[in-house]
């Protein structure tokens, strides 16, 4: 019904920047809020960013000054800008959406995952 397709992973290294986007298509209503979460092996996904419908933003302390998400809701789209990308950054990141496919109907969605590596 609906999917969230990420692109923009890749390799850099440490200090170096990469820009992630999401889209979201199929029977969407509207879009609550998106955000950015991320897995390495062994540990749990985590929660990297998130931006509510009105533009409220958290962000894991960990990225904080480094990374900016951003919505384009006439794209159905979500972006995060990553800078002073450091080795611990390392993870598959993972695209999520809260969206409504009716008034009254809001459901979770994820994309497939694009891994980000940074190098030393």
């Amino acid at each position: 019904q609906v999917q969230l397709v990420e692109s923009g992973g890749g390799l850099v290294q440490a200090g170096g920047s990469l820009r992630l986007s999401c889209a979201a298509s199929g029977s969407i209503f509207s879009i609550n809020a998106m955000a950015w979460y991320r897995q390495v092996p062994g540990k749990q996904r985590e929660l990297v960013a998130r931006i509510s419908s009105g533009g409220n933003t958290n962000y894991a302390d960990s990225v904080k000054g480094r990374f900016t998400i951003s919505r384009a809701n006439a794209k159905n789209t979500v972006d995060l800008q990553m800078n002073s990308l450091k080795p611990e950054d390392t993870a598959v990141y993972y695209c999520n959406g809260l969206v409504a496919v009716t008034p009254q109907r809001a459901n979770e969605y994820w994309g497939q995952g694009t891994q980000v590596t940074v190098s030393s």
